[in-house]
């Protein structure tokens, strides 16, 4: 699929990404590993019920490297169709980190936009596409995002995620180049420590940061001038109500709220297998039918069913 810029403007906006909650989606699978989008359905309508602002699909922890291009199609299409029909933003994750790649699956974001946008009769549901920081060098990193955004009509949300693409660039740096670069219209940070850097990048740059890694830094990070969370959680009210708590009573009314989801945020954050933790805590709330992994993937360990059980029973 393609499109191109004149093409594009019915199905995408160039706004800025509104402050609050953006969720993202964990891709399910049914136990024989196909993907299962009557889950994915339930999971954006879950999001949509506690009041988050839009939904990411197709992000790192949404598996999408472990997808063909016609499941990434679906999940995409499926995550539209569904967000237009509960007034949900929608931001496509990227994949690929080079340039080419990148131009090509924000294409087909844009493409598919039009194609729901055309049936549902919903303008500007696709609010951008998540591309992560590919380089350190800044005048390569400039050229890539602008490229990518007027190769495709495309607003940009950049990640800044090493721990995904192995690159770790200064968030000031990261600012400059985010100021100076037309589309842009959200920073995910994502290189520890959080709230540092979103400090750094809020006071650089006009377009709005949010955090992510669970939200475990969510309150320190809307302290740095976080615009919000862009992450997926198994409680994302927690997270729709934390955010909404800072901005009624600052940090003191934010730590309350969110000390009673923390305990869970914490657990499920696990290195190497918090995907697995999420989707079973998903299953266990009844909004996933299943909580597979695509192989290759971690087993959640027996060992952490019964301390799961616990954290869930404790805000059930």
């Amino acid at each position: 699929m393609s499109s191109n810029r004149t093409a594009a403007t019915a199905a995408t906006t160039l706004d800025p990404l509104e402050r609050g909650v953006w969720g993202i989606l964990a891709t399910p699978f049914t136990p024989d590993g196909e993907v299962d989008l009557a889950s994915l359905t339930a999971q954006i309508e879950l999001f949509a019920r506690v009041g988050a602002r839009g939904i990411v699909a197709l992000g790192v922890f949404g598996e999408a490297a472990k997808l063909s291009t016609l499941e990434r199609h679906e999940v995409a299409r499926t995550a539209l169709r569904v967000a237009a029909g509960h007034g949900l933003g929608v931001v496509i994750g990227i994949t690929t980190l080079a340039t080419a790649p990148t131009i090509e699956q924000a294409r087909d974001a844009v493409a598919l936009a039009e194609e729901v946008s055309a049936a549902e009769g919903v303008s500007g549901l696709l609010r951008g596409v998540m591309v992560q920081v590919p380089t350190a060098d800044e005048e390569a990193l400039a050229r890539h995002l602008d490229t990518v955004h007027s190769s495709s009509g495309a607003g940009l949300v950049v990640q800044d995620y090493p721990a995904s693409s192995g690159v770790r660039i200064g968030a000031t740096a990261l600012s400059r180049v985010v100021a100076r670069t037309r589309g842009v219209v959200a920073v995910k940070a994502e290189s520890t420590p959080t709230a540092p850097a979103i400090a750094a990048l809020t006071a650089g740059c006009s377009a709005p940061v949010f955090g992510g890694l669970g939200g475990v830094a969510l309150i320190d990070e809307l302290g740095a001038g976080a615009a919000g969370a862009m992450t997926g959680f198994s409680f994302p009210e927690g997270l729709v109500a934390t955010v909404a708590a800072f901005d009624r009573g600052g940090f003191a009314e934010a730590r309350s709220t969110w000390a009673t989801y923390l305990p869970l945020a914490v657990f499920e954050q696990q290195d190497g297998i918090a995907l697995a933790i999420r989707k079973e805590a998903l299953r266990r709330r009844g909004v996933l039918a299943h909580a597979t992994l695509r192989q290759p993937g971690p087993a959640l360990p027996e060992s952490l069913l019964e301390p799961l059980a616990r954290h869930l029973a404790a805000l059930a």
